[in-house]
């Protein structure tokens, strides 16, 4: 990577910032979770490449300014294992993989001086996918006891939630209010998603598959029977969703 910034390189790879690849760090990483999901192993070694890639490149561009170099990169990284498992590198015990976790919060949440939990849910990155940032402010909240004792209460306040959004859309609220009540409403599903024990983020994602492939197959009948989608009309389409929904 230094010979590719350096003069008589790439000139593409010397025009390149930190922000400039922020873009490709994010496809690169998309890319890596697609071949885990795939179960391509072939891919995934050569995704992770691709993100690997990028680690580098960043690094070489800190270490251009003398800010920071991959040594410390990985310096760092290993340290940060070494000081979160003293259960492995010191005399801390552990019962289970909770204690692990707990203790793992706890050592990072005094790694980084936080005295609040409202500290350390400023830690977590705007950046993040939506669902995935919930979830994890919805954690932290939990960690001190802000949560319901199961999934129960969390569904039921996604009814009540759900009841608020028809309730703006009814009475012409406002375009404001409503998203308000929407995000409530996504907000308060995270938190069942949660509670039952699924990840929100990848059990969206895997709604999402399920529709896209059911979607297709409806497609394929419509025009199979020579027939437009467009020309069904809704309760023809709901007759044929529902039995491609029936066991086979």
């Amino acid at each position: 990577m230094e010979r590719l910034r350096a003069p008589g390189g790439c000139p593409w790879d010397a025009e390149q910032t930190h922000e400039s690849l922020k873009k490709s760090l994010i496809e690169e990483t998309y890319e890596v979770l697609d071949a885990i999901e795939q179960n391509d192993p072939d891919a995934l070694c050569e995704e992770l490449g691709d993100l690997l890639l990028q680690v580098v490149f960043h690094a070489q561009l800190g270490a251009e300014v003398r800010a920071f170099t991959m040594r410390d990169v990985t310096t760092g990284i290993v340290n940060k294992l070494v000081y979160r498992h003293p259960h492995v590198f010191g005399s801390v015990s552990v019962s289970d993989s909770a204690e692990v976790l707990a203790n793992w919060e706890q050592l990072k949440k005094k790694e980084k001086r936080l005295s609040s939990v409202s500290e350390a849910m400023e830690g977590v990155p705007r950046g993040f996918p939506a669902l995935m940032r919930a979830q994890k402010l919805q954690k932290k909240a939990a960690s001190v006891g802000f949560d319901w004792p199961d999934a129960t209460g969390a569904l039921d306040k996604l009814a009540e939630e759900a009841d608020e959004l028809l309730f703006a859309l009814e009475n012409g609220e406002g375009e404001a209010r409503v998203f308000e009540e929407a995000g409530d409403l996504l907000f308060a599903a995270v938190n069942a998603a949660r509670l039952s024990g699924c990840d929100a983020e990848l059990a969206l994602r895997a709604a999402s598959d399920k529709f896209f492939a059911r979607f297709a197959e409806l497609e394929r009948g419509v025009l199979e029977d020579g027939l437009e989608l467009s020309k069904l009309g809704i309760d023809a389409l709901n007759l044929r969703w529902e039995a491609l929904k029936m066991p086979k």
